[in-house]
């Protein structure tokens, strides 16, 4: 690092460059990482039609500055003055949803873990893992609908408010139960927390990321909408085709096969390597050293 440091440094010396240091390298580090990530939320929000319509307004302007508009300007003068104002009001659920995905990132938390110890089995049980599994299955073979939101960092407190308490262990025969036709905790999300289902009926947000399909319906939006707001894996299975979705970072998969949904599974359960390298010995019927 020094290295380069000084050879940066005698590089800009001979083209009477001002002095450079390695702070000032890692500024240029930090803003080009920030100017990227803005450049990209634009792209990927209504935001960048709105930045195009900017680049519009400006190259007026420079036009109209060139030939000495006068009125054309001093009414651009007042205006930028509530501009900032205006697009906080009009990109509210932008700018908020950008800040959301900003504090999921838990830049402190890969560092610096503010847990004394975790539990052997992770944020829930090999157990769970198989029963939702199989009740998964066992609805997608029948075509019955259902929405399984599991929990991880982000409380889901909000969700289950809008639901029914159930507060029962994770069992397969339950969820199935659940999600059957014509009874009533079919209509809504279940809530699993751990190794247990919190609540069931739960409204889920809508998302309006338009590059989902068209055939989708309102399950699998709804899927989606709550893993773009928290960090919670939502499980879909489709009333009209009996497939299964997996929405997570806002991003859906469609149509699972076991292995990708046990993985899915394991990959937010969090246990620790030494767990799960003693339960795949025990599934392949190893000993234990």
């Amino acid at each position: 690092m020094g290295n380069i440091v000084e050879f940066l440094r005698t590089t800009f010396e001979k083209f009477n460059m001002p002095e450079f240091s390695w702070t000032d390298f890692v500024e240029i580090l930090v803003i080009a990482f920030l100017v990227y990530e803005i450049f990209l939320w634009i792209k990927n929000t209504k935001a960048y039609s709105l930045l195009k319509g900017i680049v519009v307004i400006v190259v007026f302007l420079l036009i109209a500055e060139f030939f000495e508009m006068s009125t054309i300007l001093w009414i651009a003068n007042k205006l930028f003055t509530i501009a900032a104002t205006v697009i906080v009001v009009v990109f509210q659920p932008e700018l908020r949803k950008a800040l959301e995905q900003l504090g999921r990132k838990n830049f402190l938390s890969s560092v610096i873990s503010f847990e004394n110890g975790s539990d052997i089995n992770g944020r829930f049980s090999d157990k769970t893992i198989q029963e939702i599994m199989r009740a998964c299955s066992e609805m997608a073979k029948v075509k019955t609908g259902a929405l399984i939101v599991i929990e991880q960092n982000n409380s889901l407190m909000d969700v289950e408010r809008t639901g029914i308490t159930v507060d029962a262990v994770v069992s397969s025969q339950l969820l199935i139960n659940i999600f059957e036709h014509n009874t009533p905790l079919h209509d809504g999300a279940v809530v699993v927390r751990g190794d247990r289902i919190t609540a069931a009926t739960c409204y889920l947000p809508l998302s309006d990321n338009l590059s989902l399909s068209k055939e989708l319906g309102t399950r699998h939006r709804a899927g989606v909408g709550i893993s773009e707001v928290t960090d919670s894996l939502t499980i879909i299975v489709s009333e009209e085709t009996g497939r299964i979705s997996i929405a997570y970072e806002g991003e859906l998969i469609r149509n699972v096969d076991a292995e990708t949904f046990r993985q899915k599974l394991e990959m937010i359960q969090n246990k620790p390597e030494t767990e799960k390298k003693r339960s795949f010995f025990k599934g392949k019927g190893g000993k234990q050293a």
